[in-house]
């Protein structure tokens, strides 16, 4: 972190409001509607099926809800089929329609309607994340002034700014493209690119990029990108391939259901044809071909997987860890890497006062200061500014109780810092810089120290002459160190540490919680690189992180997860999981916990196959009586989704914490 200051003025325009969000309206998406139908149906027609009323009555609502639910995924099964593959979505309406061939009209129509609300659901989830992209590019403005030669200024469309323009951005304005400050000087809030929680100082020379807020500065910048390829388009980008080049990702289970039920359906035709062309009766070929589909059925092998994902993922939501699907709480217990974000993420993402250092002499001979007297002078001063280390004091100093006087004749200087008249002296607080003007002084040296440490130092001097120095920064968060101690454990490699921020500031965090591992002042495309090398040596890589800049990387990983709290609208819906509680400690418990479902996963496929032998032997060898089938297959099904449920246990969650998470 710079510590050079900048401070908004009275007159600084203020924040321009958000950009309304453009969101997807559920009932516009098709999945949905066909949904919405299809449960509407099943609700009017269950209760007249459980009174008994004549079938005209619920027949023809149940015919409509197999028709409005089915209709979709079984369309897409039978183009899926068309190139030789089973969808198991065909196979659901194969069985609902089989259900109903057979009397079970109701359980059909029930399953059809939990196939088709699942799939609106996944529709949902996949348009929120394609508003939250489109929504990033709202950080742009839509227009921009453009300078002719002749000085005269033209409101022109961002995105009609060519290389070589000069544009001007005033106080409060968000700059309209990627390029470099010609003239002016200002602070910068450019936290959506490179996630740094402070402003930065931008003075002639300096790259700016768009989308980023302008402080109290006007700025002259002369673009240098086309608007198709600035920083925050490229994000955009970025987001939107990692989403269509990510492999498309499945369930182990769905993979074996697969062929598990060709092999299945094969079976049960040869066990139903070969021995009628042998002559055998067609009563007792066909009872036995049907007891044979029975209990070589996957309901059990399918039961075997979800219970335990699902019970993990609804423990992790108890405890502040919200998974999007079954098949993220698998790939959670895979990961080997894993990257971390600095700003939000390991630290809480607000600047705060961290040591105050009094200078030998300060005050004057007139008045001796002690830290809460100088803290007091320095917030009184900064009280009227917005600045977030303005903020950082202010809270400091009512932290302690301290009571403020008010401030007389307050101005503030962009780069340079605030100064105002507090119970008669004159204060002034802002960047060490532009207050020193000889480098010997004790002053500079309490600064190079605080900044060589990763910290911003703030001068504050009394009538002229250097009192004290503030070092503020982006404080740690409470768990940080051990749950990057855990995720350690758990992949056998320290974390990676990804950031924005400037190396010294990365440094210094890094060695609190340590991380030996760091890349800092990435830009959003450094972070997907960081992952791609990660992947490329053959790790399965975690990203957690919060910020707009975070989103790319978080779509390229094997499985990413954003901070709730802070977290940006894009990185939250492009994340596969969501701490909602920024609390550190749970990514690792999940991470042992998903570990835990697939243990359970694979002793329930134990027991599912031990059952569908047992029985399809005897079945084939002997004579199976259909009632013992029937009770031995539904058996077998409530057995797995027992033993799976005992991960919803707020036991499981505690032994998870516990374990040492070794692979």
């Amino acid at each position: 972190m710079s510590s050079v200051l900048e401070r908004p003025s009275q007159t600084a325009a203020g924040t321009p409001p958000a950009a309304p969000r453009r969101r997807t309206r559920i009932l516009a998406l098709p999945e949905a509607q066909w949904a919405l139908a299809a449960l509407v149906l099943f609700l009017l027609a269950l209760p007249l099926h459980l009174l008994d009323t004549p079938a005209w009555l619920w027949g023809p609502l149940f015919a409509a809800t197999y028709v409005t639910g089915g209709w979709e995924p079984g369309w897409e099964g039978l183009k899926a089929l068309k190139d030789k593959t089973l969808d198991v979505d065909l196979l659901m309406v194969v069985a609902a329609l089989g259900a109903a061939a057979i009397g079970q009209v109701l359980d059909g129509a029930l399953l059809i309607v939990i196939f088709a609300t699942s799939g609106a659901l996944e529709a949902i989830a996949t348009a929120r994340t394609a508003d939250s992209v489109r929504g990033l590019l709202d950080l742009a403005p839509e227009t921009a002034t453009r300078l002719a030669d002749d000085g005269t200024e033209e409101t022109v469309p961002a995105g009609d700014l060519a290389v070589g323009d000069i544009v001007l951005v005033r106080p409060g304005e968000r700059i309209g493209a990627d390029g470099r400050v010609l003239d002016g000087a200002s602070d910068v809030d450019q936290a959506t690119i490179t996630g740094e929680p402070l402003p930065v100082t931008k003075q002639t020379g300096d790259e700016v990029f768009a989308g980023t807020l302008n402080g109290s500065g006007a700025l002259g910048v002369k673009v240098e990108r086309d608007p198709s390829e600035s920083v925050i388009a490229r994000i955009v980008a970025m987001v939107e391939e990692a989403a269509e080049t990510k492999a498309p990702t499945q369930l182990f289970i769905e993979k074996v259901e697969q062929r598990y039920s060709l092999g299945m359906v094969a079976a049960t035709v040869l066990i139903f044809a070969i021995p009628l062309l042998m002559g055998s009766d067609l009563q007792s070929t066909l009872l036995r071909a049907m007891t044979f589909m029975i209990v070589a059925s996957p309901c059990a092998v399918v039961l075997a997987t979800m219970p335990p994902l699902l019970s993990a993922m609804a423990n992790a939501g108890r405890h502040g860890m919200l998974v999007k699907s079954a098949v993220v709480m698998e790939r959670l217990g895979q990961i080997d890497a894993v990257a971390l974000d600095k700003t939000g993420t390991l630290t809480e993402g607000t600047p705060r006062l961290t040591e105050l250092r009094l200078l030998d002499g300060s005050g004057g001979s007139d008045l001796c200061l002690d830290a809460d007297t100088l803290l007091r002078f320095a917030a009184a001063a900064e009280h009227p500014s917005e600045h977030p280390l303005a903020r950082a004091v202010v809270d400091a100093a009512r932290e302690r109780g301290l009571a403020l006087p008010a401030a007389e004749d307050f101005t503030s200087t962009p780069g340079t810092g605030v100064t105002a008249t507090v119970d008669g002296r004159t204060v002034a607080v802002g960047s060490p810089a532009r207050h020193l003007d000889d480098p010997t002084r004790p002053a500079a040296a309490v600064v190079a120290e605080l900044e060589e440490d990763g910290r911003t130092a703030v001068l504050i001097t009394l009538d002229g002459r250097p009192a004290g120095v503030l070092g503020i920064s982006d404080r740690l968060r409470p768990e940080a160190a051990t749950a990057t101690r855990a995720l350690r454990d758990l992949t056998g490699r320290a974390p990676l540490l990804v950031t924005g921020d400037n190396p010294r500031a990365a440094a210094r965090l890094a060695a609190e919680v340590g991380i030996t591992d760091v890349r800092a002042g990435l830009l959003p495309q450094d972070k997907v690189a960081a992952v791609h090398e990660l992947q490329a040596a053959g790790a399965k890589v975690l990203v957690v992180g919060d910020g707009v800049n975070d989103a790319p990387a978080l779509a390229a990983a094997h499985t990413g997860i954003a901070m709730g709290r802070a977290g940006s609208d894009l990185a939250l819906e492009t994340a596969d999981a969501v701490v909602v509680r920024d609390e550190l400690a749970t990514i690792p418990t999940v991470v042992n916990l998903s570990r835990r479902a697939r243990k359970l996963v694979i002793q329930n496929l134990a027991i599912a196959g031990t059952f569908i032998t047992v029985l399809v032997l005897w079945d084939l060898i002997g004579t199976l009586p259909l009632p013992l089938g029937v009770a031995g297959h539904e058996g077998s099904t409530v057995l797995v989704g027992l033993n799976g449920l005992r991960l919803l246990t707020d036991g499981a969650w505690r032994r998870a914490q516990h374990e040492n998470g070794g692979r």
